[in-house]
């Protein structure tokens, strides 16, 4: 069954960086689940898995636009220390996770005060070009309510 639109589809990666050092992965654990054809993946990672199936294997290299998105220079902000989620104790250079109103957003720590702090806005991977190793470890047509809710349920994907 080739993956189109409304579908779920259920995959294992390995995020590798310029130079081929691993990133992240989740081989091992549970796989990722989304709902293909509703923004629910980053763009470039979406057009390398459609039409590709079950079992599929595959690496794909990507520019920035299409997982992260370019780096803005001077994306800074000053937000209260207590709005820093992932650590106690701060220091430049750290990763943070902060709500928005668009969800939970990584930030890097730039400086640290007593109060506040000024985080870069950017994604830590924001302007670099990446390599996906993927393995498509399951598919399904979409439910009638995933497709009206926007996403994908059940493992790997959104519990309500």
């Amino acid at each position: 069954m080739s993956i189109k639109d409304d579908m779920v589809v259920q995959f294992f990666y390995t995020l590798r960086d310029e130079k081929g050092e691993v990133l992240e992965s989740n081989e091992g654990h549970e796989p990722v689940a989304y709902l293909h054809g509703h923004h629910n993946m980053m763009p470039g990672v979406e057009k390398a898995i459609e039409g590709k199936a079950v079992g599929d294997k595959f690496s794909v290299t990507l520019p920035a636009s299409e997982t992260y998105g370019e780096r803005i220079e001077g994306a800074e902000q000053r937000v209260s220390v207590k709005h820093l989620l992932g650590a106690n104790n701060w220091k430049p250079g750290m990763r943070a996770v902060v709500h928005t109103d668009q969800g939970q957003r990584q930030v890097t720590v730039l400086k640290v005060g007593k109060f506040m702090a000024t985080v870069d806005i950017n994604h830590p991977l924001a302007g670099r070009e990446l390599t996906f190793d993927l393995h498509i470890s399951d598919a399904r047509d979409a439910t009638a309510e995933e497709i009206a809710h926007g996403h994908a349920h059940g493992v790997g994907g959104h519990h309500h």
